[in-house]
Parts: C-alpha cells; structure tokens; sequence
C-alpha cells in the first residue's frame, strides 16, 4: 500500500481576469490503509485538493509524492451510474476483460451489500444503494487510493448513517485508502482516522482520532471537546 505526501501545494484559478488563490501552501501526510478526512466550510479548497491530489487537475507548484505505484478511484456525491446499465455492467464499466473476473466482481459486489440486485438498473435502487454501486465500481478498480468528494453529502439522514457504518466495514475488510471530503463535522469524527482542517487554502489544525472507528460515540467527553475544538477552528462559533 502507497501512503500520498502533499507539499506546499499551491493552487490559484483565473475567474473573470483576476487570480483567486485557492491552495496556498498544503503540506500533507496521507498515510495507507487509513481514512484522512479534508474538512472546512464551502470555498475552503477541499474538492481542489482531492482533485490535485487525485490526479484530475494539476497543481501550480509543490509535489504530490506517492510513495510506490498507485492507481486511484473516484466517488463523487453523485453516483454517476449508466442509466442503461445494470448494477453488474457499472460496477465493471472501464475494466478490461482481463480485470473483469466474474469470482472479484461479485466478491466487490457481496463486500458493499449489492448481492441480488446485480442485474438491477440504477432507477431501481434508492440512493443509498446507487452509491453502494459507486463504491463498488471503485473497488473493482482495485485502486491504491480512494477519493471520495462528500460522497453522502446528497442523503437523507438515516441512510448517510448506514453509509457511513457500511463505508467503513468496508474499509476495515479491506485495509482501503481512502481521502474523504466532507462539510459535516460529525462525519469527520465518525469516519476520520486523521482529520485535516482547511481554512483559506492551508491546513489550519490536524487531528489524530486514536478510538477505533467502530467503538466512537460521539455523545462521549472526548468526541464533544474534539468538536468544540474543531468547530473553535472552523470559526462557526
């Protein structure tokens, strides 16, 4: 497994004529085989970031070191499934015949809880499941890093609770690496190995979250002074 270093990684956009900063010096550790979660107020440069880090956009200045060979894979917060395809066909879409083993894909399938609904079409799926076929369709990429971009930021409460409790069973069967982008505080503790803040283009505060993600209660003394602290950060008090 592969473990991604940023460093001081600048990004600017020209908007009507006029330079707009948006990364101004992120220096980064994304360690494998952990979730590392990007969170900050709309505007703050996540998505910027996981694309660069991603490899779909290209930073001004700074490196992005991967520490061996790496493929990476995209969940957005859209599913983005064919319409016209099966849940089968999507989750294999852009593999070639030699990456499509019947035995993987319905492992892939099994492992994000789609067993049975192979030949189903999207519009037959409520959203949780569609983005269970997005996760699945990332995996049978077999990447060495996952990018999600605020992936169940689109669903309703209950169901981004069961997508949060299945992304990570899925990452603990795994080992997955995975960088997360997320607005939600709460989300960030829950999922979050390591929770990077960004605040004006630069990392403002790093957490390290030590309780395993499966034993979190956020209504715990730790959880709630972590948050105050983070929150104390993003400036929304």
């Amino acid at each position: 497994m592969a473990g991604i270093e940023l460093i001081d990684i600048h990004k600017t956009y020209l908007v009507d004529n006029r330079e707009i900063p948006v990364l101004n010096g992120i220096n980064l550790s994304l360690p494998a085989g952990r979730i590392t979660v990007i969170l900050g107020q709309s505007g703050c440069g996540k998505t910027t970031l996981l694309r660069l880090t991603g490899g779909l956009e290209t930073a001004d200045s700074g490196e992005i070191r991967w520490e061996s060979a790496h493929k990476t894979a995209f969940v957005f917060q859209e599913p983005r499934l064919m319409p016209w395809l099966t849940v089968w066909e999507n989750v294999v879409f852009g593999l070639s015949k030699k990456e499509t083993d019947p035995g993987k894909i319905e492992a892939v399938i099994r492992t994000v809880g789609l067993s049975g609904f192979e030949k189903a079409y999207p519009a037959q799926l409520s959203g949780g499941m569609q983005q269970r076929a997005a996760i699945a369709r990332a995996l049978a990429y077999e990447p060495t890093f996952i990018m999600m971009d605020e992936p169940f930021a689109a669903l309703d409460y209950f169901t981004r609770e069961q997508m949060q409790k299945e992304l990570l069973r899925v990452q603990q069967e795994r080992s997955a690496s995975i960088l997360f982008v997320t607005h939600s505080i709460d989300e960030a503790l829950i999922l979050g190995s390591q929770i990077a803040v960004i605040e004006k283009g630069m990392v403002k505060a790093l957490y390290e979250v030590k309780a395993p993600q499966e034993e979190r209660n956020l209504l715990e003394d730790e959880m709630i002074t972590l948050k105050r602290d983070i929150i104390n950060n993003l400036h929304f008090i």
